[in-house]
């Protein structure tokens, strides 16, 4: 079963996660931009605008919870900030930059050698 927030996860740097919660992640991410981008009006003054703070803080906080914190966020928070910018889906960006464990390859079976006896 899926925790989403985890203590550990959240406060240790984001390294590779799981890929279920970077596809949780990812519709967070895309949800959210696509919101800023479907009600532009809205959210077009960046820093100034109210409800466009109100959701960056939102999907910031859900993304520490789903992906751990990282740097990265600090810097996709910033750049939602600059007015016009927000036209760049940098929640997405950030989202798909971020490491996902791959699972192991699967070996090959061993032939199987016959002796001679």
């Amino acid at each position: 079963m899926l925790r989403l927030f985890d203590m550990k996860l959240a406060l240790r740097p984001t390294t590779a996660v799981s890929p279920t919660r970077k596809r949780i992640a990812l519709a967070i991410a895309a949800l959210a931009d696509a919101v800023q981008l479907g009600l532009l009006p809205v959210f077009a003054e960046g820093a100034l605008s109210i409800p466009d703070d109100a959701l960056d803080a939102v999907v910031a906080v859900l993304l520490v919870v789903t992906l751990g914190w990282s740097w990265r966020l600090s810097m996709a928070l910033a750049a939602e900030l600059v007015p016009g910018l927000a036209l760049f889906p940098t929640w997405t960006a950030f989202v798909l930059m971020v490491r996902s464990e791959e699972p192991a390859p699967a070996l090959p079976p061993v032939p199987s050698v016959e002796t001679p006896s």
